[in-house]
Parts: C-alpha cells; structure tokens; sequence
C-alpha cells in the first residue's frame, strides 16, 4: 500500500471506552476542565508493512520525557504487543500550542544510521490520546527526480496534532507533519536536532458515544460492502449448487438403492452382495487409534464451541475499532473456560468407543491443540526477543498464561473428562458388527485419501476464499473490519458447505464398499484448514509487501496453528454430519 493512499488512515486516530458520565472530571470518564492534563502515551513504532515486527516508541533515540512512566496494561494489551509509556509532549485539554520545543539534541552517527535505517523502511508510530489511536509517520525518503544513490532521508522534526472537542470531551485527533520542518540525514555524520509539536484545539458536534464511527463504518464504504456481497451471493450459489445436487442425486440414489435392496432380500440368496448396504456388518466398526480420533473431535468441538462465542461477542460490538487486547483477552480467558467440553467429548466419546485408558486419552485431548501452540510459541517469542521487539512476552504474562493453563484449563479439562467417563453413554450403532472386517476391494486412485480430501476443502474454500483477504488484511495489515454479521454469515454457510461435501463422499466411498470411513470423514471436513494455509503462501507473497524473518515466522508460524485449529473444528463437523447421515441410512434398511 503507497503512503499516499494510507494517508488519509494514518492520520486519523479515534476512540475508546463508552462509559457511564460522571459529574467529576477526570481521564476514567474522559472528561475534562479547561488546561486538564490529558493522558498521552506513545506505544510503540515498526516497519508499515510487517504488522508483528514492532518495537518500543523509546528504542528509536527520541527525546524522552524527564519522568518516563510506564501505563499499566492488561493481559490482552501485551499480547497484543502494546508497550504504552508516557509521551513527551504536553497536550493539556484546550490548551493551543506553537512550536513547543520537546528537546534541542545533537544525533550521533549511529543514532542518524538508526533512523535512516528506520525511515528506509518505513516506520510508522503510534500513540494513544485519551484512548484515542494517532498514527503517522516517522520521515519519508524523497525520491523526486533522483537515483537510487541520491535519495534523501529526512526525518520530520515538528508534529502538529489538531484536536476536536465537544463540551469537556476529547472527539477526534488528527496527526500530520510539517513537511518543511526536517532533519537531513542522508549523510554519516552528526546532526542538530530540534523536535517540536503543535497543538490546535477545534470544536466539533460530534458526540462522545459516535466518536468510534468513522472507524467502524471505514469497512462499510460501498465498494466495500459490494465486495462482502458478492462474497457472500458467491457462497451462497455454492450452498445452493451442493445442496441441489445432495438432494436431487443422492435422494433419488438413496431412494433407488432402498428399492434394490428391498428386492435383493426377497430374491436368492446366492447372489453376490455389492453396494453400501452389505457393509452394515463393517461401518460400524470402531477406527484405529481410537484415542487420538476421540481427542481430535473433543478438540475440534472445544474449538468450535469458542468461535461460536468469539462470534457472540463481536456481533454484540465487544471488539470495536481499537479495543485493545479484547479479542486476545477472550480468546485465552474463553478457550481456558471451554477446556470442559474438550475433555467431557472427548472421553464419552473414547469410552463409547470401547477405549479403557480414558486418563491418557484425557492427556492427549489436552496436548492435541496447546502442545503444537505452546512449541511455535517458544520458538517464535525466542525470535522476538532476539529482535527486541514487542511482540516478545515479558516473564510476567507467561506466568499468567501458565497459572491460567494450571489453575483453570486443567482442572476443567479434568472434571470434565470424569464427567465423560461417568456419563455412561453408548455408541448407538443401528447394526451388529461382524467378528471379521469385510476386505475392500481394489478401488482407483481417485478414490484415495488424499484426492478424496482435495475435492472436499476446494468448495468449502472457494465459498471463503474473498472474505479471507479482508480478513488477513486485519490481522496482518492495518485495515479494519467491523463486518462481523457477514463474517457469520459466511462462517454458517463454510459449516454447512463442509458437511454437505462431507455427507457425500461418504457415501461415496461407501457404494464403492470401502468402509473404512471414521477418519475419512474427518480428514475431508478438515481439509479446508490445509487449503487456507496454501492462500497463506498467495497472500503472503502476492498481496503483502512482508519482509524479514522475524515477520514472515510470526506470519507463517501462527497461520499454521489457526489452519490446524481450523482443520480440527470442521474435521469435527465433517465427522458427525457423516455419523448422522450413516447412522440415519443404516436405520432405514434391515439388518441381519
């Protein structure tokens, strides 16, 4: 993205927490008297195009004020990579300012290098004002008319915010910079440096409660919303298309296959046995490795159970434009209060199976999506911290996250598994299982587990596929996206696709008399997950302008385990739409 078209965005910053007026001023209700001090701090500065390569405001060799206070921040902040620390500038509640001089410094040759470097890849900064978000840029490199061995590197040296107020309210702030007041430092060699800022203060009849709606609306504008349209007109056709061809083929084939058999069974018996019906002596025979199939769709379930919650509370506006650290807070604190239904499924499901080492199944339920987790996150904070970046946690938050993981996960993981275990519930099979497994015959090579799972995550995928830019340009990238009711809308259609594309190559693979279906199943619900993280590769190099290690291991490394909990929670839904379908035809047949 060029600068000039960021521009407008960068410049902008908006709010914060909607709460209750009180009568006193003061910042927890962000109202203020004439000359209040309003608080600003400066979080932190980093390449534009590489979102998670992040460094402290400070690292850069600013001024930095006589009395540096660091904000307190919550858990959700620090993962986030936020690192709030009080700024230099002194923009108190209606007070204009004029050139206010920060500081006078001479910049040595390796500070200049530390910012030429900085300004060659464009870093941007950020601060919070009264909650409010400002970003900009550091410098720019001016291009105009010259080669690449002429270029000038100029930091900016003079900030000018302009504030808008309503009544004792902060509304909005804008941040530019004067692009006739800058520092050459084209050259290796020290520099005076005098950094100053502005401050004009205008009056706006914007309320306090729609601050938040330039940002939140900056994803509506009307080519945007035509695009999430036709996103969701696209997966609708494809629901359309498979739910058409599930009923108009499969219902007539079912109905064709009911009258066959029927017929079959009062003709000779010496007839040779074909089709899906012959096998109700084998489909219901328990997978191998049944503790780790049991684990994998207790997982999935926990997994599916926390998105439907992440959905809840975005749709009912939790995570507004600039909430810092909500998404991340109520991923950790709902995926440790979900760990329950982990452990119950995953155990009553295991003792269905007939499975008897119920505590190491429990073991691996709680292992099968955390262990992967905690191993890219070792390997990725250790890069971070390498790097000096934000992104690294500090000793602290790990300890929470791990007193979370002990006091509250575990436990619930485990009271759960009892319940399971107790829960007594048996695998309701509509036929008997016969001592010896039916031998499947040769079938062609379309018919394997890997092609099979390559045709069923390509529709669900392509049912996706235009809302997945939009959202990576989120999560990596500085757009915002408050569309979170299509994004349902999208996700219902995504389950509803992977179970019908599940349910028929099923049965497919069934008429073809392979009944090996249980991990079938769920290896073709999850095969989406696979197909996003080849649109990981695309959108990485074709559509970002990402760069460096650091970036591209965070990049690649935590997509990884978001496709593996994806492949988990459809692989999940695949699964029990096939049991559903199978326990459902198999009913309606007679079984010897």
């Amino acid at each position: 993205m060029a600068k000039k078209t960021i521009a407008p965005i960068l410049g902008l910053a908006v709010v914060a927490l909607c709460l209750a007026p009180a009568a006193v001023s003061s910042p927890s209700n962000h109202r203020y008297e004439e000359r209040d001090p309003v608080p600003l701090y400066a979080n932190k500065v980093g390449p534009f195009h590489n979102p998670s390569e992040t460094y402290r405001y400070f690292d850069l060799p600013y001024c930095t004020p006589d009395q540096m206070k660091d904000k307190k921040e919550a858990l959700g902040e620090v993962l986030n990579g936020d690192r709030l620390v009080s700024a230099p500038f002194d923009l108190n509640f209606l007070t204009n300012k004029e050139y206010e001089v920060v500081c006078r410094k001479t910049l040595s040759k390796a500070e200049v290098a530390r910012f030429r470097s900085a300004i060659i890849q464009d870093y941007y900064f950020q601060m919070y004002y009264d909650d409010l978000p400002i970003w900009g840029f550091i410098g720019k490199v001016d291009k105009e008319d010259r080669d690449p061995s002429e270029y000038k590197y100029l930091l900016y040296k003079h900030i000018i915010f302009e504030i808008f107020y309503n009544k004792n309210r902060v509304i909005e702030i804008n941040v530019r910079t004067d692009p006739n007041s800058v520092a050459d430092l084209t050259e290796d060699k020290e520099v005076d440096f005098q950094f100053m800022y502005s401050a004009k203060w205008k009056e706006t009849t914007i309320t306090f409660e729609k601050r938040m709606d330039k940002y939140s609306h900056s994803s509506s504008l009307p080519h945007h919303l035509e695009i999430h349209w036709f996103s969701i007109v696209n997966s609708c056709v494809t629901v359309l298309l498979l739910t058409g061809f599930l009923a108009t083929i499969l219902m007539r084939v079912l109905k064709n296959d009911f009258v066959k058999y029927a017929h079959d069974e009062e003709s000779a018996e010496d007839e040779e046995e074909t089709g899906w019906k012959y096998l109700h002596g084998d489909v219901f025979r328990f997978p191998k490795y049944k503790s780790l199939f049991a684990a994998a769709v207790g997982s999935g379930t926990q997994l599916f159970t926390l998105t439907v919650f992440i959905f809840i509370l975005a749709l009912v506006g939790v995570f507004y434009p600039y909430n810092r650290g909500a998404l991340f807070t109520a991923l950790v604190v709902i995926y440790a209060l979900t760990s329950g239904i982990a452990g119950y499924t995953a155990t009553s499901f295991y003792c269905q199976l007939e499975g008897t080492n119920w505590v190491r199944n429990l073991l691996l339920t709680g292992c099968l999506f955390c262990g992967p987790l905690f191993l890219t996150f070792c390997f990725l904070n250790t890069v971070a911290i390498v790097y000096t970046a934000t992104a690294a946690l500090p000793f602290g938050t790990i300890l929470v996250i791990v007193l979370i993981w002990t006091l509250v996960t575990s436990p619930l993981l485990i009271l759960g598994g009892i319940a399971g275990k107790n829960s007594k519930a048996e695998f309701q099979a509509p036929c008997r299982t016969t001592k010896y497994p039916r031998e499947i015959p040769p079938l062609p090579w379309y018919r394997g587990t890997i092609p099979q799972m390559a045709m069923a995550g390509f529709l669900p995928f392509s049912a996706i596929y235009i809302e997945l830019y939009y959202i990576f340009a989120s999560v990596w990238g500085h757009r915002i996206y408050t569309i979170y009711s299509i994004l349902f809308v999208v996700f219902i259609i995504l389950l509803i696709v992977t179970a019908f594309i599940t349910v028929a190559l099923t049965y497919f693979q069934l008429a073809a008399e392979d009944h090996k279906w249980w991990w079938r199943s769920f290896l073709c619900g999850g095969s989406t997950g696979l197909f996003v993280y080849g649109y990981c590769l695309y959108y990485y190099y074709a559509r970002s302008d990402m760069s460096g290690f650091m970036q591209t291991s965070f990049f690649f490394g935590y997509m990884a385990c978001i496709c593996y909990g994806f492949f988990l929670m459809l692989g999940t839904v695949g699964f029990r739409a096939a049991l559903l379908f199978i326990r459902h035809i198999y009913r309606s047949i007679k079984c010897e």
